[in-house]
Protein backbone atom coordinates (compact mmCIF):
# COMPACT_ATOMS: atom_id res chain seq x y z
CA UNK A 1 0.00 0.00 0.00
CA UNK A 2 0.99 3.37 -0.71
CA UNK A 3 -1.51 5.48 -0.24
CA UNK A 4 -2.54 6.40 3.62
CA UNK A 5 -5.02 7.89 5.09
CA UNK A 6 -4.01 10.60 7.49
CA UNK A 7 -5.14 11.67 10.84
CA UNK A 8 -3.40 14.78 12.87
CA UNK A 9 -2.42 14.52 16.28
CA UNK A 10 -1.44 16.18 19.32
CA UNK A 11 1.42 15.04 21.54
CA UNK A 12 -0.27 14.95 25.32
CA UNK A 13 1.53 15.14 28.33
CA UNK A 14 -1.35 15.14 30.58
CA UNK A 15 -2.14 11.64 31.46
CA UNK A 16 -4.54 9.83 33.65
CA UNK A 17 -8.30 9.38 33.74
CA UNK A 18 -9.08 13.18 34.90
CA UNK A 19 -7.21 14.15 32.13
CA UNK A 20 -8.90 11.89 29.42
CA UNK A 21 -12.13 13.18 30.78
CA UNK A 22 -11.59 16.69 29.85
CA UNK A 23 -10.22 15.69 26.41
CA UNK A 24 -13.26 14.09 25.71
CA UNK A 25 -15.55 16.97 26.89
CA UNK A 26 -13.38 19.33 24.63
CA UNK A 27 -13.87 17.49 21.19
CA UNK A 28 -10.74 15.14 21.44
CA UNK A 29 -10.03 11.42 21.72
CA UNK A 30 -7.12 10.42 23.79
CA UNK A 31 -5.27 7.73 22.38
CA UNK A 32 -1.72 5.78 22.13
CA UNK A 33 0.80 4.90 19.76
CA UNK A 34 3.26 1.57 20.59
CA UNK A 35 5.12 -1.24 19.16
CA UNK A 36 8.45 -0.76 16.99
CA UNK A 37 10.61 -0.83 19.82
CA UNK A 38 9.94 2.23 20.76
CA UNK A 39 7.99 4.22 24.09
CA UNK A 40 4.78 3.77 23.52
CA UNK A 41 3.47 8.07 22.91
CA UNK A 42 0.43 9.44 24.36
CA UNK A 43 -1.92 11.42 21.92
CA UNK A 44 -4.81 12.71 21.15
CA UNK A 45 -6.85 13.25 17.93
CA UNK A 46 -10.10 15.25 16.89
CA UNK A 47 -13.16 12.96 17.38
CA UNK A 48 -15.09 14.14 14.34
CA UNK A 49 -12.01 13.75 12.08
CA UNK A 50 -11.89 10.10 13.84
CA UNK A 51 -15.62 9.45 13.94
CA UNK A 52 -15.84 9.76 10.46
CA UNK A 53 -12.81 7.93 9.15
CA UNK A 54 -14.33 5.20 11.14
CA UNK A 55 -17.31 4.89 9.31
CA UNK A 56 -15.46 3.09 6.58
CA UNK A 57 -14.64 -0.54 7.43
CA UNK A 58 -10.93 -0.17 5.17
CA UNK A 59 -10.09 2.39 8.39
CA UNK A 60 -9.25 -0.77 10.56
CA UNK A 61 -7.32 -3.39 7.94
CA UNK A 62 -5.20 -0.27 6.10
CA UNK A 63 -1.84 1.68 6.95
CA UNK A 64 -3.10 4.87 8.74
CA UNK A 65 -0.31 7.79 8.86
CA UNK A 66 -0.41 9.64 12.15
CA UNK A 67 0.77 13.41 11.88
CA UNK A 68 1.85 15.33 14.97
CA UNK A 69 1.41 18.93 15.37
CA UNK A 70 5.96 19.55 14.48
CA UNK A 71 5.40 17.47 11.23
CA UNK A 72 6.38 14.38 12.14
CA UNK A 73 4.83 10.78 10.71
CA UNK A 74 3.99 7.33 11.92
CA UNK A 75 2.93 4.61 9.71
CA UNK A 76 0.14 3.00 12.23
CA UNK A 77 -2.69 0.45 12.56
CA UNK A 78 -5.46 0.42 14.49
CA UNK A 79 -5.07 -2.17 16.99
CA UNK A 80 -8.27 -1.36 19.12
CA UNK A 81 -10.97 1.57 19.82
CA UNK A 82 -13.63 1.65 22.67
CA UNK A 83 -16.51 3.07 21.80
CA UNK A 84 -18.87 4.63 24.74
CA UNK A 85 -21.77 2.07 25.54
CA UNK A 86 -25.04 4.02 24.40
CA UNK A 87 -23.43 7.62 22.94
CA UNK A 88 -22.06 8.28 19.73
CA UNK A 89 -18.69 8.37 21.06
CA UNK A 90 -14.91 7.37 21.04
CA UNK A 91 -13.52 7.07 24.23
CA UNK A 92 -9.93 5.73 23.17
CA UNK A 93 -7.64 4.44 20.28
CA UNK A 94 -4.27 2.36 20.24
CA UNK A 95 -2.68 2.37 17.52
CA UNK A 96 0.31 0.08 16.67
CA UNK A 97 3.68 1.10 14.78
CA UNK A 98 4.35 -0.26 11.05
CA UNK A 99 7.65 -1.12 10.21
CA UNK A 100 7.94 -1.82 6.36
CA UNK A 101 10.77 -4.35 7.00
CA UNK A 102 8.36 -6.39 9.44
CA UNK A 103 5.12 -8.78 8.04
CA UNK A 104 2.31 -7.55 10.12
CA UNK A 105 -0.90 -9.68 11.31
CA UNK A 106 -4.27 -8.04 10.97
CA UNK A 107 -7.95 -9.07 10.49
CA UNK A 108 -9.50 -7.84 7.01
CA UNK A 109 -13.21 -8.00 6.52
CA UNK A 110 -14.57 -10.99 3.81
CA UNK A 111 -16.44 -9.46 0.98
CA UNK A 112 -18.90 -12.08 -0.33
CA UNK A 113 -19.11 -11.59 -4.19
CA UNK A 114 -21.09 -13.04 -7.13
CA UNK A 115 -23.81 -14.56 -4.78
CA UNK A 116 -26.85 -13.96 -6.80
CA UNK A 117 -25.31 -15.61 -9.79
CA UNK A 118 -24.38 -18.89 -7.87
CA UNK A 119 -26.70 -21.73 -8.89
CA UNK A 120 -27.44 -21.56 -4.94
CA UNK A 121 -28.38 -18.03 -5.59
CA UNK A 122 -30.94 -19.00 -8.19
CA UNK A 123 -32.55 -21.67 -6.65
CA UNK A 124 -35.60 -21.49 -4.70
CA UNK A 125 -35.55 -22.79 -0.81
CA UNK A 126 -31.36 -22.10 -0.34
CA UNK A 127 -30.47 -19.71 1.54
CA UNK A 128 -26.72 -18.71 1.45
CA UNK A 129 -25.34 -17.89 4.90
CA UNK A 130 -22.25 -15.69 5.43
CA UNK A 131 -20.27 -17.35 8.62
CA UNK A 132 -17.06 -15.61 9.12
CA UNK A 133 -17.18 -11.65 8.47
CA UNK A 134 -13.67 -11.25 8.93
CA UNK A 135 -9.95 -13.13 9.23
CA UNK A 136 -6.67 -12.47 10.24
CA UNK A 137 -3.94 -11.94 7.69
CA UNK A 138 -0.37 -12.16 7.38
CA UNK A 139 1.62 -9.64 4.97
CA UNK A 140 4.62 -7.18 4.33
CA UNK A 141 2.78 -3.65 4.57
CA UNK A 142 2.77 -2.61 0.58
CA UNK A 143 0.74 -6.08 0.24
CA UNK A 144 -1.33 -5.77 3.19
CA UNK A 145 -4.99 -5.84 1.36
CA UNK A 146 -8.01 -3.87 2.52
CA UNK A 147 -10.66 -6.92 2.26
CA UNK A 148 -10.61 -10.31 0.51
CA UNK A 149 -13.13 -11.48 -1.69
CA UNK A 150 -14.72 -14.58 -1.65
CA UNK A 151 -16.39 -15.50 -5.17
CA UNK A 152 -19.81 -17.45 -4.80
CA UNK A 153 -20.25 -17.98 -8.33
CA UNK A 154 -19.99 -21.41 -8.46
CA UNK A 155 -21.26 -22.18 -4.93
CA UNK A 156 -24.23 -25.13 -5.13
CA UNK A 157 -27.48 -26.01 -3.13
CA UNK A 158 -26.52 -27.98 0.07
CA UNK A 159 -22.66 -26.18 -0.80
CA UNK A 160 -20.01 -24.59 1.14
CA UNK A 161 -17.17 -22.60 0.66
CA UNK A 162 -14.06 -23.37 2.74
CA UNK A 163 -11.32 -20.87 4.13
CA UNK A 164 -9.07 -22.68 1.64
CA UNK A 165 -10.93 -21.59 -1.28
CA UNK A 166 -10.14 -17.88 -0.92
CA UNK A 167 -8.05 -16.74 -3.48
CA UNK A 168 -5.35 -15.08 -1.82
CA UNK A 169 -3.21 -11.70 -2.95
CA UNK A 170 0.34 -11.98 -3.82
CA UNK A 171 2.31 -11.68 -0.44
CA UNK A 172 -0.83 -12.33 1.66
CA UNK A 173 -1.54 -15.49 3.94
CA UNK A 174 -3.77 -17.33 6.63
CA UNK A 175 -1.43 -17.38 9.18
CA UNK A 176 -4.47 -19.82 11.07
CA UNK A 177 -4.86 -21.74 8.04
CA UNK A 178 -2.32 -24.68 8.12
CA UNK A 179 -2.12 -28.41 6.90
CA UNK A 180 -4.74 -29.25 9.79
CA UNK A 181 -8.56 -30.16 8.23
CA UNK A 182 -10.31 -28.51 11.22
CA UNK A 183 -7.86 -25.44 10.16
CA UNK A 184 -10.08 -24.98 7.08
CA UNK A 185 -12.87 -23.16 7.97
CA UNK A 186 -16.19 -23.08 6.41
CA UNK A 187 -16.48 -19.36 5.76
CA UNK A 188 -20.40 -19.69 3.79
CA UNK A 189 -23.04 -22.09 3.06
CA UNK A 190 -25.96 -22.71 1.28
CA UNK A 191 -28.81 -24.72 2.93
CA UNK A 192 -32.26 -25.99 2.03
CA UNK A 193 -35.41 -24.31 3.84
CA UNK A 194 -39.17 -25.54 3.37
CA UNK A 195 -41.50 -23.27 1.15
CA UNK A 196 -42.99 -22.27 4.54
CA UNK A 197 -40.47 -21.73 6.92
CA UNK A 198 -38.96 -18.43 5.63
CA UNK A 199 -36.15 -16.53 7.52
CA UNK A 200 -35.84 -13.94 10.57
CA UNK A 201 -39.09 -12.54 11.28
CA UNK A 202 -41.51 -13.77 8.91
CA UNK A 203 -40.67 -16.88 9.88
CA UNK A 204 -41.11 -15.70 13.60
CA UNK A 205 -44.82 -14.49 12.34
CA UNK A 206 -45.17 -17.38 10.81
CA UNK A 207 -44.74 -19.71 13.03
CA UNK A 208 -46.62 -17.78 15.67
CA UNK A 209 -49.79 -17.61 13.21
CA UNK A 210 -49.37 -21.23 12.75
CA UNK A 211 -49.06 -21.97 16.83
CA UNK A 212 -52.10 -19.79 17.05
CA UNK A 213 -53.96 -21.65 14.52
CA UNK A 214 -53.23 -25.02 16.16
CA UNK A 215 -54.22 -23.75 19.49
CA UNK A 216 -57.31 -22.90 17.70
CA UNK A 217 -58.26 -26.14 16.57
CA UNK A 218 -57.74 -27.86 19.56
CA UNK A 219 -59.79 -25.79 21.48
CA UNK A 220 -62.47 -26.77 18.77
CA UNK A 221 -61.87 -30.33 19.43
CA UNK A 222 -61.97 -29.93 22.84
CA UNK A 223 -65.36 -28.75 22.72
CA UNK A 224 -66.82 -31.02 20.49
CA UNK A 225 -65.70 -33.79 22.70
CA UNK A 226 -67.17 -31.76 25.70
CA UNK A 227 -70.77 -31.56 23.71
CA UNK A 228 -70.56 -35.35 22.99
CA UNK A 229 -69.66 -36.49 26.58
CA UNK A 230 -72.02 -34.17 28.60
CA UNK A 231 -71.39 -35.22 31.81
CA UNK A 232 -68.07 -36.81 31.81
CA UNK A 233 -66.96 -33.56 30.14
CA UNK A 234 -68.62 -31.85 33.19
CA UNK A 235 -66.59 -33.89 35.90
CA UNK A 236 -63.48 -32.65 33.63
CA UNK A 237 -64.23 -29.53 33.26
CA UNK A 238 -60.50 -28.16 33.66
CA UNK A 239 -59.51 -30.00 30.68
CA UNK A 240 -62.55 -29.19 28.67
CA UNK A 241 -62.02 -25.55 29.80
CA UNK A 242 -66.51 -24.84 29.66
CA UNK A 243 -66.36 -24.01 33.73
CA UNK A 244 -64.38 -20.99 32.64
CA UNK A 245 -67.61 -19.13 30.45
Amino acid sequence: MTDFQTLSADIREDVGKGASRRLRHAGRVPAVIYGGEKDPVALTLEHREVWHAAENEAFFSSILEIKVGDGRTQQVVVRDMQRHPFKSAIMHMDFMRVSDKEELRISVPLHFVNEEGSPAGKEGGVVIQHLVTDIEVSAMPKDLPEYLEVDLSTLEPGGAVQLGDITLPEGVSIPSLTDEEDTNLMVANAIHISEDQGTGAAAAAEAEAAEAEALGEEGDVDAEASAEDGEEAAEDGDEAGEDKE
